[in-house]
C-alpha cells in the first residue's frame, strides 16, 4: 500500500528523462494523474523521452487532464494513444480525430481496471508534496483513481512540488514507495467558475428552494448550475456533504455555517471528497484541513455508501433529454466531450437511499444558446445515453420540475415538454404524438 513505509528504500533523484523513463518500453501503459494536479513537467519528459529512444504506441491512461498535454501533439502522434476515461477539453481533438481513445465507464469503477489489471500499468506519474519530516507525500487535490494506480503501478515517479497541498485522508504516499524523483515546482492548475446565466440562475432558485432540504447531504457536479445552487443554501441548516467533486461554491456555503456534516452516517462531521476543481480558494481551504477527506473514488462514489447518508441530494446537468428521459452527458452527437463521471453513481445512490428521501437531479437550461431545444423528440445522431430512462427521476429547467419517477413514457413527455421553453413545446407535442401514438397527458 503506498501508505506503508518500507524500510531502507528511498526514490533515486534524477534530472533527466532519460533516468526517469530508462524501464519504459514501446507498447506499454502509463497513467497520468489528473485535474489541478496534472504533472506536466513530467508529461514533457515522458514525450522527450519517446523521442529520444524511438518508442511508439506508449498509452497514457488518465481522466481529465489540464493544461498542456503535448502526448496528443501532432508531431508525436505515432508514439502515443491518450485513454481518457473522463475527457478533458485537452484531449477531445484527439479523440474526435481519432488521434485519441474515451473508454466510457462509472467513475467508481474505474479502479477496477488497474487493480484487476485489466489496465496493466508499467508507470504511474504524479505530483506530490515535498515529504514531511516522517517521509510521507500528499498527492494533493486529486485522489480518485489515482489512489488505485498508485497500487498497480510497477514504477512509480512524482514531481516534487511545494505548491500541493498537505490533503488528507487517502491522500498520502510514502516517499519510499516512490520509484524516481524530480524537482517540479508549479501552481496547481485552477479553474474559475462561469458566470450563471439567467436561466442558469431560475433553475438554481428552483432547486435551492424546492428539492434541498434542511439536513440534505449533498453532492454537486461541475458547472454554472450546481455552482448557483449552492449559493443560494447558506440559509439552510446542517448540511452534509458527500461529493466526489469540491470546489470554490463548497467553501463558501461550509464559511456560511449551512454546512456541519453532523447529521451524516458516514464520516460525521467531515466533508467527504475525491478530488478538487477550483481555484486556490479550494487548495488553501483543504490544506491540512482535518475537516474534510479526499478518498478513493471507488468508495466515495459507490452508490451503496452515497445511499447511507441522509436525505442524499445528487445535483447533476447534461446535454440534453429526449421526452422519455434518456440523458445525454458525455456527448454533442458523435463528438466526446466529457465522460460518464460519478453522475449515475449519484443519481443512483440518491434514488436507493437508506432513508427513501433522495433526490437524484438533472438540471438543464431549456434551450442553447443558440435556442435550441435541449428537450428533444430524438437524441442527436450519434449520442450517447449516460443516464438511462429508469434512472431519471429529478428534471428541472428554468420552467419548472419534472418529476418522472414512475411515470409511463406518455406521462414523461408530458412532464418533460410542460418545462420546456414556450416557443418548442407546440413541436415536441406534435413530435410526441407521431413517435407514442397517444397525446402526452399528465394521468
Amino acid at each position: 500500500m503506498p501508505t506503508c513505509a518500507i524500510g531502507n528504500k528511498a526514490p533515486k533523484q534524477v534530472d533527466s528523462a532519460a533516468e526517469l523513463f530508462q524501464h519504459l518500453q514501446s507498447g506499454q501503459n502509463v497513467f497520468v494523474q489528473g485535474g489541478a494536479m496534472t504533472p506536466t513537467i513530467l508529461v514533457k519528459h515522458l514525450c522527450q523521452y519517446a523521442i529520444d529512444k524511438d518508442l511508439t504506441d506508449i498509452k497514457t491512461v488518465h481522466i481529465h487532464t489540464e493544461g498542456e498535454f503535448p502526448v496528443n501533439d501532432e508531431s508525436v502522434k505515432h508514439r502515443f494513444r491518450s485513454t481518457s476515461l473522463f475527457t478533458g477539453g485537452n484531449c477531445r481533438k484527439a479523440i474526435a480525430s481519432g488521434q485519441g481513445d474515451y473508454v466510457p465507464i462509472f467513475l467508481h469503477e474505474i479502479p477496477k481496471l488497474f487493480r484487476k489489471g485489466i489496465i496493466p500499468l508499467r508507470y504511474a506519474l504524479i505530483n506530490v508534496s515535498p515529504p514531511d519530516h516522517h517521509g510521507f507525500c500528499s498527492i494533493g487535490c486529486s485522489v480518485d483513481v489515482t489512489r488505485s494506480a498508485l497500487e498497480a503501478a510497477e514504477i512509480i515517479v512524482a514531481q516534487i512540488n511545494p505548491h500541493v497541498p498537505l490533503c488528507k485522508g487517502d491522500a498520502e504516499i510514502h516517499i519510499s514507495n516512490i520509484d524516481y524523483t524530480i524537482d517540479g515546482p508549479m501552481p496547481l492548475y485552477e479553474l474559475a467558475s462561469k458566470p450563471s446565466s439567467p436561466q442558469e440562475k431560475k433553475i438554481a432558485e428552483l432547486i435551492a428552494s424546492e428539492l434541498v432540504a434542511d439536513e440534505a447531504t449533498l453532492q454537486t457536479g461541475i458547472g454554472s448550475i450546481p455552482d448557483s445552487v449552492l449559493a443560494l443554501l447558506a440559509n439552510h441548516k446542517n448540511l452534509g456533504v458527500h461529493t466526489e467533486l469540491f470546489s470554490d461554491g463548497l467553501v463558501d456555503l461550509f464559511k456560511s455555517g449551512a454546512v456541519t456534516n453532523a447529521k451524516k452516517r458516514l464520516f460525521p462531521g467531515k466533508i467527504v471528497s475525491s478530488f478538487i476543481i477550483g481555484t486556490k480558494k479550494s487548495f488553501d481551504f483543504v490544506n491540512a484541513n482535518n475537516g474534510i477527506d479526499l478518498l478513493d473514488i471507488a468508495w466515495t462514489n459507490d452508490p451503496s455508501n452515497i445511499a447511507q447518508n441522509p436525505r442524499p441530494t445528487a445535483i447533476n446537468s447534461c446535454i440534453e433529454i429526449d421526452i422519455t428521459g434518456q440523458i445525454v452527458s458525455d456527448s454533442i452527437g458523435s463528438r466526446i466531450y466529457s465522460g460518464f463521471g460519478g453522475q449515475v453513481d449519484f443519481l443512483r445512490g440518491a434514488a436507493i437511499a437508506r432513508d427513501g428521501l433522495g433526490v437524484p437531479i438533472i438540471a438543464l437550461a431549456s434551450t442553447t444558446k443558440k435556442g435550441q431545444s435541449k428537450i428533444v423528440p430524438y437524441l442527436q445522431k450519434g449520442a450517447g445515453v449516460v443516464t438511462t430512462r429508469a434512472h431519471a427521476h429529478y428534471v428541472v429547467t428554468e420552467h419548472g420540475i419534472a418529476f418522472l419517477f414512475g411515470k409511463s413514457l406518455r406521462q414523461r413527455a408530458y412532464e418533460l415538454i410542460r418545462i420546456a421553453d414556450p416557443a418548442h413545446r407546440e413541436q415536441l407535442e406534435k413530435d410526441a404524438f407521431e413517435i407514442l401514438k397517444v397525446m402526452p397527458s399528465r394521468d
